[in-house]
């Protein structure tokens, strides 16, 4: 018989509504799958059993079946408050901290019918390309357990890899979604900019995070991402008057499922981090990327390479708004954790943190200033570099996943210039507000999953999941798993 984790997560949901599947039943089971595999894994920082089993009853008798998620489980990152749960936010200056109000993000995933099973790992307010930190053990990748499944949504992707989550919400604001699902040899999607309300980038600062979904599907990323951009009725509830480009407001889950068209793609392996630090790409990725292309290219796509321009100053700008990100957590236990900058002590905050939060402390109004304009200078260029296209490919990662305390621990700045090294393809598509999905379509000789990225126009997001789907047709990815998963 087939166990409820081995169907995709959309069929699991058709079992839902069809009443073939009870939603305790399926919460249960992936208790019971956390409970049996999550020892060696760490991808979760809390499991909230009671608490899901609780809303799992509520959700099958008092919720209607007509929400987009209903009865699907799915766990917080725990970069996000959800009342009465604790929420460490990577740090040990955060340990036992349980808040007394939600988070937005929350919110919209349980008003969709979603059942939390908990927190997954995080490292240290996210600021990372790895999921290690001081609080906890390090999360690891199911495909290997020596290695580290990237970050800084690594628990989220190490648990839906690994068959503890169907699929799971994560944020990137700076390839924090793409990295571990990349690692993970799953789907992720950073969406445009404003496109998800209850995380939208546009009142952050550099506009940077975004909340989108990690998948083992192409079709299950859009399903998720349907139920996390949160709907009055048929209407999206914006926030702002600003808000994500797009042809209509119709359901992503269609266009994923239906995997149509022809487009002309764009191939690009240039960073802009290029001009600051010396990136080299592993061959086994660059052969996969050529792989891709003539996949694509047999697919009747177009293909032409581009470049960017050259873009010196970039990656101190990018640095430097990172820094003023960092400087504005407070350590003060239960303090918010974007709040106006204060003077506390940085005694249980890892290195890299402190140094980011020094660094940003120092900056003056003109500095900041001068890297936000870059970046939004940077935004501009890069969208009429890209105007041509329908989307355009790059590798996700320049190197495979890194082993477990390949990052140093002890310099900061090294550990900083590491994480350009490893992802040099994901950051700017932060910086100019573009949406972009990654998913695997290859393997190394290890037989570590390897990951493409597709960067699409602005509120392109329709037009990924067509090109995504169709590649997906073709490897059938989805249907491979780790070692961990049996």
């Amino acid at each position: 018989m087939t166990a409820p984790h081995e169907f995709s997560a959309l069929d699991q949901y058709r079992l839902l509504q069809r009443g073939e599947l009870g939603v305790v039943e399926l919460t249960q089971h992936y208790l019971d799958r956390i409970g049996a595999r999550d020892g060696e894994l760490g991808a979760f920082f809390t499991v909230t059993a009671e608490r899901a089993l609780e809303r799992a009853r509520h959700v099958e008798m008092h919720v209607p079946r007509s929400t987009r998620l209903w009865g699907m489980p799915f766990a917080d990152k725990d970069l996000w408050r959800r009342e009465g749960v604790r929420t460490t936010f990577g740090s040990r200056a955060f340990a036992n901290f349980v808040p007394e109000a939600s988070d937005e993000l929350p919110g919209v995933l349980d008003e969709a019918g979603g059942i939390s099973l908990g927190k997954t790992a995080t490292p240290e307010f996210g600021m990372t390309s790895h999921s290690e930190t001081l609080l906890a053990p390090p999360a690891r990748n199911p495909w290997n357990l020596d290695l580290g499944p990237g970050g800084s949504s690594g628990g989220a992707a190490a648990a839906v890899s690994a068959g503890l989550l169907p699929f799971a919400p994560g944020s990137d604001g700076g390839g924090s979604i793409r990295i571990p699902a990349a690692a993970c040899g799953l789907v992720g999607i950073k969406p445009s900019r404003g496109r998800v309300p209850a995380l939208s980038g546009i009142d952050a600062l550099g506009g940077l995070p975004v909340a989108g979904p990690i998948a083992r599907s192409v079709v299950d990323a859009a399903f998720l991402l349907d139920g996390m951009i949160g709907r009055r009725g048929s209407v999206i509830d914006d926030h702002f008057a600003l808000r994500a480009p797009s042809e209509d407001d119709g359901d992503f889950l269609g266009f994923a499922i239906r995997g149509e068209g022809r487009f002309q793609i764009g191939v690009c392996v240039d960073s802009p981090w290029s001009s600051s630090h010396e990136l080299v790409i592993d061959p086994e990725i660059t052969a996969v990327l050529a792989d891709t292309v003539a996949l694509l290219s047999a697919l009747d796509h177009g293909i032409e390479e581009v470049g960017l321009e050259p873009a010196p100053e970039y990656g101190s700008a990018f640095t430097t708004v990172w820094q003023a990100g960092a400087a504005q957590i407070r350590i003060e236990s239960g303090a918010p954790i974007e709040a106006e900058a204060d003077a506390d002590a940085d005694g249980d905050v890892e290195p890299l943190t402190r140094w980011l939060r020094r660094r940003g402390r120092e900056l003056t109004a003109v500095q900041l200033a001068q890297a936000l304009a870059e970046l939004s200078r940077f935004e501009r260029r890069t969208i009429d570099r890209f105007s041509g296209f329908d989307a355009v490919l790059t590798p996700t990662l320049a190197l495979l996943p890194r082993p477990i305390g390949w990052y140093d621990a002890a310099d900061p700045e090294r550990n900083f210039a590491q994480q350009v090294e490893y992802s040099p393809f994901s950051s700017y598509v932060n910086a100019a507000g573009l949406p972009a999905i990654t998913l695997p379509v290859g393997t190394s000789s290890d037989s570590l999953p390897i990951g493409m990225q597709l960067i699409g126009r602005p509120g392109g997001e329709s037009v990924l999941l067509s090109i995504a789907r169709q590649l997906e047709r073709r490897l059938r990815w989805e249907e491979k798993h780790p070692p961990i998963w049996s």
